[in-house]
């Protein structure tokens, strides 16, 4: 990851986009790729779905598919070929979902781009020193601890050791009831050798 500690934003060469999210939520942002930064910039995707997203030029692109990157070895190869290609942005669809979590953070860490967050709304803004109030919010909200969420979170973080003991002191004492019950039926039965 390159560019964090300064708002300076590289000339857009190449673009590699995770697609870490639902479809659309990419397919909203690639419509406006071309808008931004010109129609013949070369973009490729990184994948767990079947063919490119709509709104990215048919001609040109090139699909990674995570699913054929299953052994650390082939990921390997796949980590050096996405360094080979020299991405001036790597963009990583944020929504909320749980796709490709572990890939596009260590895609964004490995790869010597300046990366931008896409969320589920389409919208991006950029990883860097700049936008750290922007990022601890959007981390806060995904985390659940912003506005209301704050105060259950916390509320539950109280209560939770004393909901603990309350359970382990009603197993304990369930446990013991049923040990007394059997030996007091052991000692209350009567002998049949006699």
């Amino acid at each position: 990851m390159r560019y964090f500690l300064t708002g300076r934003q590289p000339e857009a060469r190449t673009i590699l986009l995770v697609e870490s999210g639902s479809r659309a939520v990419l397919e909203r942002v690639a419509s406006g790729l071309g808008v931004s930064w010109g129609s013949g910039l070369p973009v490729d995707v990184l994948t767990c779905f079947p063919g490119a997203p709509a709104g990215l030029p048919a001609d040109g692109v090139r699909l990674y598919r995570a699913g054929e990157y299953q052994t650390p070895e082939s990921r390997r190869l796949l980590f050096r070929e996405l360094s080979a290609n020299r991405y001036t942005h790597v963009g990583i669809v944020c929504s909320g979902e749980q796709l490709l979590m572990k890939w596009k953070w260590a895609l964004a860490l490995a790869l010597p781009a300046k990366v931008f967050i896409i969320n589920e709304n389409g919208d991006y803004f950029w990883l860097d020193r700049t936008h750290l109030k922007v990022i601890r919010a959007f981390a806060l909200e995904r985390s659940g601890l912003a506005g209301a969420g704050a105060v259950r979170m916390l509320a539950r973080g109280i209560s939770f050791p004393f909901a603990l003991a309350y359970l382990m002191l009603y197993a304990a004492a369930v446990h013991t009831r049923r040990f007394l019950r059997l030996v007091l039926k052991r000692n209350t039965i009567p002998s049949t050798q006699e």
